[in-house]
């Protein structure tokens, strides 16, 4: 077994939320050096210190990366056929969708003539083009 006391999860949330903000603030620090950097640097060119963070805004503006677009699926066109089906789930005959009564006619048929059971659904197949 373990040693020691057990850590709650509010102490290590605020451990976490502590070392966040130590990054924030290094990320911070590191910031302002490089505005010092650019604004030393639009001294020596003339332009003034408005213009020069003007310039770094416009900057981040255009560097900011565009979220990417997802390739949309190929939509498949379907019909629905009935199929007459034998006990082993193997197609026997295919009919169109306004030919139901004659799916079941055959299905019947079968079933009489070869003491199987035979029964008919709808099926969703490609349209081949």
């Amino acid at each position: 077994m373990a040693k020691g006391r057990v850590r709650s999860r509010m102490e290590l949330r605020e451990q976490y939320e502590a070392a966040e903000a130590r990054e924030r603030e290094k990320a911070a620090e590191i910031e302002d050096d490089e505005d010092i950097g650019d604004l030393d640097e639009a001294d020596d060119e003339g332009e003034t210190t408005t213009e020069a963070s003007a310039k770094k805004k416009k900057a981040k503006v255009v560097g900011e990366a565009k979220p990417s677009r997802k390739k949309t699926a190929k939509v498949v066109r379907k019909r629905v056929v009935w199929v007459v089906y034998d006990n082993s789930n193997k197609p026997i005959q295919t009919f169109n969708y306004p030919n139901k009564a004659e799916a079941d006619a055959l299905a019947e048929k079968l079933t009489a003539e070869r003491k199987q059971t035979y029964f008919v659904q709808p099926v969703k197949e490609e349209i081949k083009e």
